[in-house]
Parts: C-alpha cells; sequence; structure tokens
C-alpha cells in the first residue's frame, strides 16, 4: 500500500527511467543532483493535483529543482516518448481505432469583445 501519492513504484520506474534524456552539462558546479525518480514522483504531483510548482511538499524536492528538470526533460522529448510508449502499451492491451478519431471543442463569443457598430 502506498502512503504517498508521489511515490513512483519499482514497476513503474523501471519502466519510465529509460525514457529519461541524459543530464544536461553543468558547468556550475554546486550540489549534487536530485535523484530522478524523486522529482519525477514531484512532477507528477504537480500534474495530478494541479498545484503550482511552489506548493510542492518540501519532502518531495525544491520547487525551482522540479520545475528546472520539467523543462529540461520536455527539451529532451522525454513526455513525448512517455505518451507514445503508454499509447502503445494501451493498443496492445486495449486497442485503439486509429483510424478513428474525434476532436471536442466549444466556440463561444469572447465575453468582453467589441461588437463594431453598423451604422
Amino acid at each position: 500500500m502506498r502512503t504517498h501519492p508521489w511515490d513512483v513504484d519499482d514497476a513503474l520506474w523501471a519502466r519510465v527511467e529509460p525514457l529519461i534524456p541524459p543530464p544536461l552539462p553543468s558547468l556550475r558546479g554546486g550540489r549534487a543532483r536530485v535523484d530522478d525518480r524523486r522529482v519525477f514522483g514531484a512532477i507528477l504531483y504537480v500534474l495530478q493535483t494541479g498545484c503550482q510548482w511552489n506548493a510542492l511538499p518540501k519532502e518531495l524536492c525544491s520547487s525551482s529543482t522540479a520545475h528546472r528538470r520539467f523543462q529540461e526533460w520536455e527539451a529532451g522529448g522525454f513526455f513525448e516518448r512517455l505518451h507514445a510508449e503508454g499509447l502503445t502499451e494501451y493498443d496492445a492491451l486495449q486497442g485503439i481505432e486509429w483510424e478513428w478519431q474525434a476532436v471536442d471543442g466549444a466556440m463561444t463569443k469572447a465575453p468582453l469583445a467589441r461588437v463594431p457598430q453598423l451604422i
């Protein structure tokens, strides 16, 4: 039983870790890099709860570290690869009708838009 919703179990981590891009070289030095698994849990926490980066619980990692790593991984294509792997796995388990897709949308007037006067 998971005691913390941001804990990443071993099975998930084994599938996610190979997709993470290698760290960017740093010339700044400083502290040791925070563990990728811990940062991934922090990113999942933000995505699941919808909270702001600065609202991350301190026990996960600093909000600046999580946000920086999120940007780094996004630029490295991590989330695209993760999405593609998830779709492939779901397709193998349940099947996806790739030929039939739909997009849902809504069109409304802008609430503060000005309508030109036709006089």
